[in-house]
């Protein structure tokens, strides 16, 4: 019993076609992590290269450890004031566009800071950094949520957020053969360092504009179909990407009138407070257990904190995402960062352990990052 002549069998190709929704995530990960990833590792690395720069820096007339660390602080009330307005512009403009901004402009500002001659110039330029990079992190963080549902977004921002460890892991090194080997003429070798860093966000600009969709459905590389999936996932139930409604200041003070959410702030502005403590002043304890103007193995050394601290953050997120809890896998691991920090103080007469120690307050403290988003 063969084909009637003439007459084609129900044909497949009348069967809508669904495509497979762990090969879509996994193909809108693979496209857009990596890239995020990296421009993170150049906002990170241009937010705490100050760290690397005293090391020289403290020969100028006008530098202190007093401004040090006013100039440390001073980027968080530029970054503190614009994050909000940030995302707004954000939602209103598009990723794409609004990001291409945010990097040019922490790129002119990062280079600028070579030009620092005073404490007022070198206030203003940290203060400015801020500003011009306050949008970045919590845009992306926004971003992200048009993409990937509740449930995947531990595991998706602690491979995102490892960018950090991993500015450190490559960022110390290359920070400290920057400020010793003469590269640009008439530079000294923190100068040098301000310049050749911020480079790579105005570069990376430009290649925001031509690689990053606003949404899922401006990406070109899914096809009709995926692009459907992916809007309908992250839209259905709580998971509404419209995170502020056409009224923006009554949601905002309605959201930020929450107890849950000052618990939230205050959580993580502790948590931070550890974190910055480690990123800003760790060149320093570094190099009190390095030979005098050994800038390379400073860098080396720094690697060793940021290292625990990216393979325990992404093991963190994968398993609070495998089991659905949150608050034990923020809890536990600062608590360990916490003792982390202790023990450092307390070992400090020993230089090993007194890094092992700090090793131990990274991994914690930044463990806690994925569960907490």
């Amino acid at each position: 019993m063969g084909i009637i002549e003439g007459v084609a069998p129900a044909a497949a190709a009348d069967v809508p076609y669904v495509p497979d929704e762990r090969a879509v995530v996994r193909k809108a990960a693979v496209r857009l992590l990596p890239f995020l990833f990296f421009l993170y590792i150049i906002a990170y690395l241009d937010r705490v290269n100050v760290g690397f720069a005293k090391l020289a820096m403290n020969d100028l007339p006008w530098f202190t450890e007093a401004v040090y660390g006013t100039g440390a602080g001073i980027f968080f009330f530029g970054y503190f004031l614009f994050e909000v307005p940030s995302n707004l512009i954000l939602q209103r403009v598009g990723a794409r566009r609004w990001i291409m901004r945010i990097m040019l402009s922490w790129g002119v500002v990062a280079m600028a800071m070579a030009l620092a001659n005073s404490v007022p110039t070198f206030y203003a330029l940290r203060f400015a950094l801020g500003l011009a990079e306050a949008g970045f992190f919590p845009g992306v963080l926004l971003y992200l949520t048009y993409w990937f549902t509740a449930r995947e977004r531990a595991r998706v921002i602690a491979l995102f957020m490892t960018a950090n460890s991993v500015a450190f892991i490559f960022g110390g090194p290359l920070s400290g053969w920057l400020m010793k080997t003469p590269i640009l003429p008439g530079m000294t070798g923190w100068q040098q360092m301000f310049i050749l860093e911020g480079l790579p966000a105005i570069l990376m600009g430009f290649v925001v504009l031509a690689y990053l969709p606003d949404g899922p459905k401006d990406a070109k590389w899914l096809t009709p179909a995926e692009r459907e999936l992916i809007e309908a996932r992250v839209h259905s139930g709580a998971e509404s990407t419209k995170s502020v409604s056409g009224h923006a200041p009554a949601s905002l003070l309605a959201a930020v009138a929450q107890p849950t959410v000052a618990l939230l702030c205050m959580t993580f502005f502790f948590l931070v407070a550890g974190m910055y403590g480690i990123s800003m002043w760790l060149p320093q304890i570094i190099a009190a257990m390095a030979p005098k103007d050994d800038l390379i193995r400073v860098g080396l050394l720094t690697a060793i904190p940021y290292t625990a601290a990216g393979v325990i953050m992404v093991a963190n997120g994968f398993h609070s995402d495998r089991t659905g809890e949150r608050r034990w896998h923020i809890a536990i691991p600062a608590a360990v960062g916490a003792l982390g920090l202790v023990a450092s103080a307390l070992f400090a007469s020993s230089p090993a352990l007194s890094l092992a120690a700090l090793s131990v307050a990274a991994g914690g403290m930044w463990a806690t990052l994925g569960p907490f988003w």
